[in-house]
């Protein structure tokens, strides 16, 4: 096992890998950037180095940097977190060649599954279902239109080399179909360097269920368990669930089962998530991530596997410590991503201060943050707060503990998207399980959303007026002890003249 790691990442992921290594008696060596000098994680750390200023260009994506700190350090492997250099073949190579283990998959296989297209290829030799479409790269209109025609509208454009949704678009007629052709190419052009795009069947009613892997160098590869992922805002997930409510054993049986193969085909090894749409009881394959998921405590909850431990585990040569019969789902979980942002705004990042900050507790509850009270949220990086994470027997438990979870929350000083998942809680359809990928627009959500804002008002007036007094009265205290103090050392120093 790895005596000593380095995390190259921020917030609540950094400090999610360090407790593993804590638990796993490593040491941890931190880096950060000018404006996370005193943030949690930096502290948390055994040890912490500052690598450039704010902007991610010149810190947290600065490879030659932190793998120097890595030397200097004498950290035997980097763990990326999710995010940043987490995917970047160039970084794997990188630190393949300066002798520092990459605690994640090969650079071959990022490289590999980091191209959609690619991905495709490899998954249709595979014998893994995929979504109908192009077979490779546009690059002639006439034939584009032809594959439109021949799978049917609507169709999709995808950036071959993007991710998050960036440039995604659905056509839905012909005539538009070479004039987002093109816009597409120059939005992936300019986003990722590659403006290489493809076209693909639009399913019209999919859920998102992705399965997480694991796999060693010793050809052991296993399948903890599906995620459901359909609610999102602009192809981002906010709320997941495991299991998926959709999900039955034989189907369980034959998605996991492509997903192992999935990973087996590519010589995969660490932990990754295969991710595929779901429609009318057919499951394509969309495409793999190759890290540890921004939702894997989900799948710890139910599962009691800890997939940061696996990582390392893995990573420092051992053998998986499960096999597949191993794995059990007990009970249901769900988590809810609080950001700083404005659902009623389009979901526009609220940087700020955190003036109060109380996250919710009690049985079935796991908090996974890196914030406090005084915490600024910047505008330099992602605007999560914290992974709020409750378990139930079963799912309307879970749902149940949810709201109690919410309702506990209190964060002062920025915008939120609580409110967001409060209504999403409340809403039948979620109860039934009736989800899909435009759940927030088929229920109108946001809608809801300003019930719960405005329901909300009179709760957040008398919190804000309690703050402002406890304000006062911690003043009044301050500055009375700060009085006493100062007349204590004057009458001592009184007492010396004399």
């Amino acid at each position: 096992m790895f005596k000593k790691v380095l995390i190259a990442n921020r917030g609540e992921i950094a400090i999610r890998v360090m407790r593993a290594c804590r638990e796993l008696n490593i040491k941890t060596v931190a880096v950060y950037s000018d404006v996370d000098k005193n943030a949690l994680f930096a502290k948390y750390a055994d040890e912490a180095y500052p690598i450039g200023p704010a902007p991610a260009s010149q810190s947290y994506l600065n490879m030659d940097t932190i793998i120097d700190v890595a030397h200097k350090t004498g950290a035997e492997g980097i763990h990326p977190g999710y995010g940043f250099l987490s995917e970047n073949e160039d970084f794997a190579a990188r630190c393949e060649k300066e002798g520092v283990a990459f605690i994640g998959p090969t650079s071959r296989a990022i490289e590999n599954m980091g191209n959609k297209i690619t991905a495709k290829k490899a998954m249709v030799a595979a014998g893994i279902p995929v979504v109908p479409g192009s077979d490779g790269g546009i690059s002639d209109f006439d034939a584009a239109v032809k594959t439109a025609e021949r799978i049917g509208y609507p169709v999709i454009i995808k950036a071959a080399a993007g991710g998050g949704g960036i440039g995604m678009k659905i056509v839905r007629k012909t005539e538009e179909l070479v004039q987002t052709i093109e816009s597409t190419q120059r939005v992936a052009k300019s986003s990722f360097g590659d403006a290489t795009v493809f076209i693909e069947k639009y399913l019209e009613e999919p859920r998102h269920i992705e399965f997480q892997i694991l796999a060693d160098s010793f050809g052991n590869v296993i399948h903890v368990g599906e995620r459901e992922c359909s609610i999102q805002r602009r192809h981002q997930k906010l709320i997941e669930e495991s299991p998926s409510p959709v999900m039955t054993p034989k189907l369980r049986e034959r998605m996991g089962s492509d997903a192992v193969k999935a990973a087996a085909a590519i010589d995969y090894t660490n932990a990754g998530t295969i991710e595929f749409l779901y429609s009318k009881g057919n499951y394509y394959f969309l495409e793999m991530n190759t890290r540890l998921q921004v939702e894997h405590p989900i799948t710890e909850v139910v599962t009691g596997v800890d997939l940061a431990k696996e990582q390392l585990r893995i990573a420092a040569g051992e053998e998986l410590s499960y096999r597949q019969e191993d794995i059990r789902q007990i009970g249901w979980a769900i988590e809810c991503r609080l950001n700083a942002e404005d659902p009623l705004n389009n979901f526009t990042p609220s940087p700020g201060k955190l003036r109060r900050y109380r996250s919710s507790g009690g049985p079935g509850v796991r908090v996974d943050s890196g914030v406090h009270t005084g915490y600024t949220i910047t505008p330099f990086y992602d605007s999560l707060i914290s992974k709020l994470t409750v378990w139930g027997r079963d799912r309307n438990e879970a749902i149940t503990r949810m709201k109690r979870a919410l309702y506990e929350y209190i964060i002062v000083g920025v915008t939120t998207n609580i409110p967001f998942h409060k209504a999403v809680m409340n809403n039948e359809y979620f109860r039934r399980g009736e989800l899909t990928t435009h759940f927030i627009e088929d229920h109108n959500i946001i809608a809801e959303v300003e019930r719960v804002v405005e329901a909300e008002k009179e709760k957040g007036a008398t919190l804000a007026s309690a703050l402002t007094m406890e304000d006062k009265k911690v003043a009044a205290i301050t500055a009375a002890v700060g009085a006493y103090i100062q007349t204590a050392k004057d009458g001592e120093r009184n007492e010396y003249k004399r």
